[in-house]
């Protein structure tokens, strides 16, 4: 009889036989929010869901208090006058992102938090060697973010359900909406960069 798995897609991290998510301990890991500004929600780029993954993020920092995890706030740093003017209101944090006392924020101008920022020394200076990450957009700045943290030697995961993208053009023709968007980049980071989790209680 043919085993009905042996033909199921499987993602690298499963044919590598990586351990399941663990739950980190206080001092092992750091909840990492990208991007949790207005711009998303009553600026130049609302996106499918937001009030929704807000939400999330909420219960993400009520879980990384419980857990004692430390977080960590980035935000895109955009031209005066343009997206992301942190002068402006698009620039602001979302109310439930808001930095709360003695919470490190870093500033970032490109897609990956760790370039051309301290991110890196921050989390060396907390001495994590996991992150927890969220927030917007899924295909951009949590992807690019998450997969560079691998190369860095970092494991992640993604809170699925505290991100979310828009939609997009497809080259050729077509527009993929902003929830398939958000869904392809989970899987291809799924495939070999983090473990996906489906909400903040999962961590």
């Amino acid at each position: 009889m043919t085993d009905p798995d042996l033909n199921r897609p499987k993602t690298l991290m499963e044919l590598a036989g990586a351990p399941e998510w663990a739950t980190p301990t206080a001092g092992e890991a750091a909840v990492i929010l990208i991007d949790a500004q207005q711009e998303y929600v009553t600026g130049a780029l609302p996106l499918e869901g937001i009030d929704d993954a807000l939400g999330e993020v909420r219960r993400l920092r009520d879980r990384a208090e419980d857990l004692g995890l430390p977080v960590i706030h980035v935000r895109h740093v955009g031209r005066p006058g343009g997206l992301f003017d942190i002068e402006a209101e698009g620039g602001k944090f979302c109310g439930v992102a808001e930095p709360g006392d003695g919470e490190i924020v870093v500033d970032k101008a490109l897609p990956n938090a760790f370039a051309g920022t301290d991110l890196q020394d921050r989390l060396a200076g907390l001495g994590v060697r996991k992150l927890i990450v969220a927030g917007f957009m899924t295909h951009m700045c949590v992807s690019s973010t998450v997969r560079a943290a691998l190369d860095l030697g970092y494991s992640s995961a993604v809170v699925a359900n505290a991100c979310t993208s828009r939609a997009l053009p497809v080259p050729g023709g077509g527009v993929l909406s902003g929830v398939d968007v958000h869904r392809a980049a989970l899987t291809a980071l799924a495939d070999r960069f983090a473990f996906v989790l489906e909400d903040a209680g999962a961590i």
